[in-house]
């Protein structure tokens, strides 16, 4: 007959022997996996040259003031009025942005078609003839700067702007004369026509749809000044001076653009 004890003893040896080989199971080396790479977040690049083409409309505002004609000089100036002279625009620019971070600076020429057009009737001689603008076309000359959202930039402008302006007078009413020479309504009887420099300050946001391809929405104020300009007499109605007009003028332009960058590829950004 064994001894209990012994085979008390001899169970819990067992028993232990059966833990260990368990635990050594499950301590047993474990395969584990690459954590995987973090994907690069797709960053515009809004650096390099860019071309495009705009179209849109305006709005310059005239006011015309009488201050000589054939008669010498009109002091002080006689006010004749002010009109909006409206229409469409079409064109193109070109250009450089830098990129640094998330800010952006650039340099850009633009040049446009325009038909604003407007006239008012002028009070002299109880408004027989009218005040009549053309802006023909304009220009802008601009250094930019923006802040980049990714692919949206939104940005500021100012610089040089030029526009030409043509002027005439016109009949409005029958049985006028001019130097002796019937005008029927809506005859033209002077004209005069300038070039005039001044100043842009302008604010747009772009949006870039396509690798290189962006549109944006533009809107841009042209402060004109003031200009004495010469109207003078057409054929039939005599040669020379007619008036002398000191015209005040400011521009409001809002347009659509399509860019096209010839600037760096997409950047990635983790």
């Amino acid at each position: 007959m064994r001894c209990p004890v012994k085979q008390s003893v001899l169970l819990v040896v067992a028993m232990v022997a059966f833990a260990g080989t368990a635990f050594a199971a499950d301590m047993a080396p474990r395969t584990y996996t690459k954590a995987p790479a973090p994907v690069a977040a797709p960053v515009y690049n809004w650096g390099g040259f860019y071309v495009g083409i705009n179209g849109g409309g305006g709005s310059a505002r005239k006011c015309w003031d009488l201050v000589g004609g054939i008669a010498g000089p009109v002091n002080p100036a006689f006010a004749e009025g002010c009109h909006d002279a409206t229409g469409a625009t079409a064109g193109g620019q070109i250009g450089y942005r830098w990129q640094a971070t998330s800010w952006v600076f650039g340099l850009e020429a633009q040049g446009n078609w325009a038909n604003f057009k407007g006239s008012n009737a002028n009070p002299t001689l109880a408004g027989a003839f009218d005040d009549a603008t053309k802006v023909d076309a304009f220009g802008l000359f601009t250094a930019q700067v923006g802040y980049a959202f990714n692919n949206v930039l939104l940005y500021a402008k100012g610089g040089a702007a030029v526009v030409n302006d043509k002027y005439s007078h016109s009949t409005l009413v029958p049985n006028v004369t001019v130097n002796g020479v019937p005008a029927p309504v809506g005859q033209t009887f002077a004209t005069g026509s300038e070039t005039r420099w001044g100043g842009v300050a302008g604010v747009g946001l772009e949006f870039s749809f396509a690798p290189r391809w962006s549109v944006a929405l533009e809107y841009d104020h042209l402060f004109m000044g003031n200009r004495d300009v010469n109207l003078n007499l057409i054929a039939p109605f005599g040669t020379g001076l007619l008036f002398t007009h000191r015209i005040r003028q400011d521009v409001d332009i809002g347009t659509v653009r399509l860019n096209y960058t010839f600037g760096g590829p997409v950047v990635a950004k983790y």
